[in-house]
């Protein structure tokens, strides 16, 4: 009897708790997306106007519900002094949104690098990595396959895992519904890092 009570306390009051690392460099849109999938997934939120954005130093903290599954965004700041802190939360994470700058061809070069280290550490095995090409709405951007092709030398270290780069305008809200919902399936059956379990508030 308690089991049977125990298993519908939780299908009513609980939902499955998945952290999500929202990483790349500084300027690439990472806030602005954590704003657009807040807005999009939580009818009540009423996002900060997204020109009032500035740079993230330190971390912002959203959280999206999609069906049974709760997620909890982590966006770290992307300056060089802050990424060294980026791996002290690898552990804890179920998934990585990694958002590249695609109108910023300067600086691709150096946000491959510190996605290069993303994939390479071991604390993230088995972990899904959605890559997003954002600022697809400016129309001298870098294409998905110019950036796949720039990014090409990684393509080993991604190993065993769900991948997916796409494209996606956080201003716009473009590819941003698909890219939450892709990330949900993958973390939901990726048996290697269980969901955390919290009521539901």
């Amino acid at each position: 009897m308690y089991t049977l009570l125990s298993g519908l306390y939780k299908y009513m009051f609980q939902k499955d708790e998945y952290c999500i690392l929202i990483l790349g460099l500084d300027n690439a849109g990472k806030t602005t997306f954590l704003e657009q999938s807040k807005t999009r997934f939580n009818k009540q939120y009423k996002g900060m106007s997204l020109s009032k954005i500035t740079t993230t130093v330190g971390l912002n903290i959203g959280t999206v519900d999609v069906g049974k599954a709760r997620l909890m965004f982590w966006d770290l700041g992307g300056q060089e002094e802050l990424q060294s802190l980026w791996d002290k939360y690898y552990a804890e994470c179920h998934g990585v949104i990694y958002v590249i700058d695609s109108t910023d061809e300067e600086r691709l070069s150096e946000s491959k690098q510190a996605f290069e280290k993303v994939v390479a550490s071991e604390a993230l095995d088995g972990v899904p990595i959605l890559v997003l090409a954002n600022k697809q709405d400016v129309e001298t951007c870098l294409s998905i396959p110019d950036i796949k092709t720039a990014f090409s030398d990684c393509t080993c270290k991604i190993g065993r895992r769900d991948c997916l780069t796409q494209a996606c305008s956080a201003l716009t809200g473009k590819g941003v519904r698909e890219g939450i919902e892709w990330m949900v399936k993958c973390v939901v059956r990726n048996v290697h890092r269980p969901p955390r379990q919290r009521d539901i508030t």
